[in-house]
């Protein structure tokens, strides 16, 4: 197992944790020094609020344990393509590295949409790798919203 599927699958417990409050589950782990240093999950339903987004969570919580906004020696490892939102949170926060999963066709803006993380307009560009534990990521995701579709159709009966 690579350093990246170790700390991927630590991104995986979070977007479980997501999964069973009926969330999206989507999950995200920030590593500095070979340590965890941070954990975020989706909690948008739950917190009743737009921004509680995994990744956001998480550079909050890294940004108080650092001590620093600047998250520049740091690694962030994403589930799924993150948002526009949290992709320039991502830039704003000078991160040095993404990990991610799963892809998002339809809203990524790490490079399926948009690339806002690799941006030469912007200041800062952040390292990217993709694909890594993908299957699993995308499954997790497909499986939630299949459960989701059916848990819809069998209210409208």
């Amino acid at each position: 197992m690579t350093q990246d599927e170790k700390y991927m699958k630590e991104a995986i417990k979070q977007a479980k944790k997501a999964y069973k409050i009926d969330e999206v589950p989507i999950g995200c782990v920030i590593v500095q020094n070979d340590r965890i240093i941070a954990r975020g999950y989706n909690r948008r339903n739950i917190d009743k609020n737009t921004l509680s987004h995994a990744e956001l969570n998480a550079i909050k919580k890294a940004s108080r344990k650092t001590g620093d906004w600047r998250l520049e020696d740091c690694t962030m490892y994403i589930t799924l393509e993150p948002c526009q939102m949290c992709a320039g949170a991502i830039v704003q926060c000078r991160m040095g590295r993404v990990v991610i999963g799963a892809m998002n066709a339809k809203a990524g803006c790490a490079g399926s949409v948009l690339n806002i993380l690799q941006m030469p307009q912007f200041n800062h560009q952040v390292e990217m790798e993709t694909g890594v534990l993908e299957e699993e990521c995308s499954t997790m995701l497909s499986q939630f919203f299949r459960e989701l579709r059916e848990k819809k159709k069998q209210q409208q009966l």
